[in-house]
């Protein structure tokens, strides 16, 4: 890891507000799995955002936006949140969301086919059209019509724009975990 995990009682007058911001969104949104070590201290992707608030701050805001009141349902969500993560080889993201997406019903055989980049045969209709629109966004160029059109039938535009703003989020989510070299914990 290329960043030090920062105790709450060490932080300054900029990085104690937002530890505070990203502590209770963690604490509302992302159960279930280990984002904050027994002395406090935030783990995961939360660790290079209190590094740099300019940075952490904005982006913590976009993620507690795809987190109030999401419109997709729990298990698409996964899908094009494992999809992303699995494109990017982000550890961290990986450990999160197969755990969060065991708790929310998908069964081992999808998270296994999806973490080797693989379309699992018995997604349900939503999550395959989750998983066909995360994969061509994260494979680049412009999302085939086709794909938009069926996530626009099963989730309305508004949904169609959040599933493409959450493959978003978490190709940043990924890259960051990525370019700190964030583990995933012990």
């Amino acid at each position: 890891m290329r960043l030090l995990v920062l105790s709450p009682n060490a932080l300054d007058d900029k990085r104690k507000p937002l530890y505070e911001d990203m502590r209770r969104g963690i604490d509302s949104h992302f159960g279930g799995f280990a984002s904050v070590r027994s002395d406090g201290a935030l783990l995961g992707p939360w660790i290079p955002w209190l590094h740099q608030p300019k940075f952490g701050k904005p982006v913590c805001e976009l993620v507690k936006t795809m987190f109030t009141a999401p419109c997709l349902p729990p298990t698409v969500r996964e899908v094009a949140i494992l999809v992303t993560g699995a494109h990017f080889r982000a550890a961290y993201e990986l450990y999160a969301y197969v755990l969060l997406a065991e708790q929310r019903g998908l069964s081992d055989e999808k998270l296994s086919t999806i973490i080797a980049g693989e379309r699992p045969v018995d997604l349900t209709k939503a999550e395959s059209v989750a998983y066909d629109f995360a994969s061509a966004l994260v494979n680049g160029g412009v999302l085939p019509e086709l794909t938009y059109k069926a996530a626009v039938r099963e989730f309305s535009e508004t949904g169609a724009a959040e599933l493409s703003y959450l493959v978003g989020v978490y190709c940043l989510v990924s890259i960051t975990l990525n370019a700190f070299d964030i583990p995933v914990p012990d």
